[in-house]
């Protein structure tokens, strides 16, 4: 059974700085297009960021230019991580990590990051 384990949320104030991690096996990420997701309450999860396996990065508009993505292997570990720059109250969610397309039995818990002065 794979279980994806996300980290690093926590209470921040606007126009701080949070980095969020996400580790799983490497035959999970290694090969494959991973994704940073995040819903908040009363809204539909949402796509804020993904890294193909060779290393390209795209993001969703809202988070262009304040949000991070990476990407490091070690031994049979793959992290990736969501540094998240600038925060606003909007970026309140619970963050998860998946591949690219999501695979619906890879959703874990997730990691609450709550923006608010």
């Amino acid at each position: 059974q794979v279980q994806l384990v996300e980290s690093g949320g926590g209470l921040v104030q606007p126009g701080g700085s949070l980095r969020l991690s996400c580790a799983a096996s490497g035959s999970i990420f290694s090969y494959y297009t991973v994704g940073w997701y995040r819903q908040a309450p009363g809204k539909e999860r949402e796509l804020v960021a993904l890294i193909t396996s060779g290393g390209s990065r795209n993001y969703a508009d809202s988070v262009k230019g304040r949000f991070t993505i990476s990407r490091a292997s070690a031994k049979n570990t793959v992290t990736v991580y969501l540094q998240m720059n600038s925060l606003k109250p909007e970026d309140t969610a619970v963050y998860y990590c998946n591949n690219y397309p999501a695979r619906t039995d890879y959703w874990g818990q997730g990691t609450q990051v709550t923006v608010s002065s």
